[in-house]
Parts: structure tokens; sequence; C-alpha cells
């Protein structure tokens, strides 16, 4: 008996191995997630203040990463960058996959002309570079942070569509959706009950993908100016801002860009060891 019991155990723990990998990529992702948390109690000094008689100052005991281009603090700055990162991405990222996901889902279970109509709309958006779009947009409305969320999340909602869809179309052909149509389920039941717990997993895992995108594209925004506005600076704001630097190897613009890739890297690597069985986009 007591042997069933602990093999049975070991089964269990065997079907979800842990992958030393993996497990690094989530500790710096949780690690960046407490900074962008908690950044005002850990910030050593005010991210306006100026600290150093220098500009590009090195690292030293009192400043850890250096000074900026104006004898800031580079890592205050860093710290309260994360927030901004970390919190407009996140934003961005979960309204494009609810909104993606939500109509994929619906598209694929009624099919006809609805889907025909999301499908070709959503794919003329999906059509413009993106780049392209945010500029464009941003330089018309306005870079504030409600309006980077909303270009952010636009862009990136035809693909968690497109994604969706494509999952939601091979469940609905199985033998359970038919059964539940004879049962004389309606739509919001098909899609919550039947259609939503079968590609839970793979949806998840490409919206840790599209986080990456968004991160990449916010940052790129803010390099040129058309992201987050000063006094307040994300990672890519600090690169630009102290991009003079860049022939010095100050440390002011190598850390930022330090910041971008560690998040970026884990979080591939994240969804790169996550268990088959999640990253499997076929129904058990």
């Amino acid at each position: 008996m007591t042997t069933s019991t602990s093999s049975g155990r070991r089964g269990i723990r065997l079907g979800y191995r842990a992958n030393l990998v993996g497990i690094s990529a989530l500790g710096v992702i949780l690690l960046w997630v407490v900074v962008a948390l908690f950044a005002p109690h850990m910030i050593p000094h005010s991210v306006g203040e100026i600290v150093d008689t220098d500009y590009f100052g090195p690292v030293s005991r009192d400043l850890w990463l250096g000074s900026d281009y104006l004898g800031r603090d580079i890592f205050s700055r860093i710290l309260m960058g994360a927030r901004y990162t970390l919190g407009i991405s996140l934003a961005a990222v979960s309204i494009a996959c609810f909104s993606g996901v939500a109509l994929g889902m619906t598209a694929a279970v009624a099919g006809g002309w609805l889907d025909t109509m999301l499908s070709r709309f959503l794919d003329a958006l999906n059509s413009i570079p993106s780049k392209l779009f945010g500029l464009v947009v941003v330089a018309a409305v306005g870079s504030s942070i409600p309006a980077l969320i909303a270009t952010l999340s636009v862009i990136y909602t035809p693909g968690a569509y497109r994604f969706a869809r494509a999952l939601a179309v091979n469940v609905n052909t199985m033998d359970f959706m038919v059964v539940a149509r004879i049962r004389g389920e309606k739509l919001p039941y098909l899609i919550a009950s039947e259609i939503l717990p079968n590609i839970l997993g793979p949806v998840l895992a490409d919206l840790g993908l599209r986080f990456v995108f968004v991160v990449l594209l916010l940052s790129g925004l803010s390099f040129l100016g058309l992201g987050v506005q000063p006094p307040y600076a994300d990672w890519g704001a600090l690169v630009r801002e102290n991009i003079g630097g860049l022939p010095f190897a100050a440390p002011a613009v190598l850390f930022p860009s330090l910041a971008i890739a560690s998040l970026t890297i884990s979080v591939n690597l994240l969804i790169d060891n996550l268990p088959r069985r999640i990253r499997d986009r076929s129904p058990e």
C-alpha cells in the first residue's frame, strides 16, 4: 500500500519535472516583478536627485551602477523604470490577449459571416507594420500612459485572435463539442466550458511571448522619444537619454539595456522550458 502510494506521488511529480533553466528564468522574472512592485521603497536616491558632480560617472560604492548624463543615480532610475516597463507591457498584453482570445473563440464557434468579418478586419489590421502603426498613433494622440497601453494592445490583438481561433477551430471539431450542441448548450457555455479549458495552456504560453514583443516595442518607442515621457522613464527611455555615453562604455547606457535583455530572454527561456503538456496545442 505504501509502495503504490509513493509510486503514484513520484509519477505526479515527474509529470511536471523541474528544469534548472526554467527555474532560473522564473527567478529572474519574479525578481523584476518584486522590483516593480516595491521600487519606491528600494531606491537609495530620488530619481530626479543629482547625486554626482560628474556625468556618466563610473560604478562606485555610493553609486552601484554609476550616474547618468545629469549625474543622477542610474540604479534608482532602473528600479523605477521597471514599474513602467513591466506595468505598461503587462496591461497591454493582458488587454490584447483577452480581447483576441475572446474574439477568436467566438469566431471559431459561431462561424459564418461573423467569423469572416472578424478575420478579414483583423488580418487587415495585422498587415500594418507594428512599429509604423505605433509611431503614427502615438505621434497623433500623444504618448500618455493610457495611450501607450491602448496602442500596444490594438497592435497585438490580431495576433492573439489568429492564434486562439486556430486552436478553437481544432477543438470545435471534437466529439464532445457535437454532444454539447446536441444537448442544446448556448454559445457562452461552449466557449467558457468546452473551448477555453482545452486551449488555456497554449494561450498562456502565447501571452508570455507577446509580453516579450510588447516590451521590445515599448522600449523601441521610448528610444525614439515617443514612449514614456520625462520626468518618468522606462528602460528604453533610459537608453535613449544616455546614448551619448555609449562611446565611453558608460554604465548608464549599458545597464538599462541589460535589464531589457534579462527580462525578455528570461521570459523566452521560461516558455521554452514549460512542461510539454502545458505547451501542447492539442486537447487531451
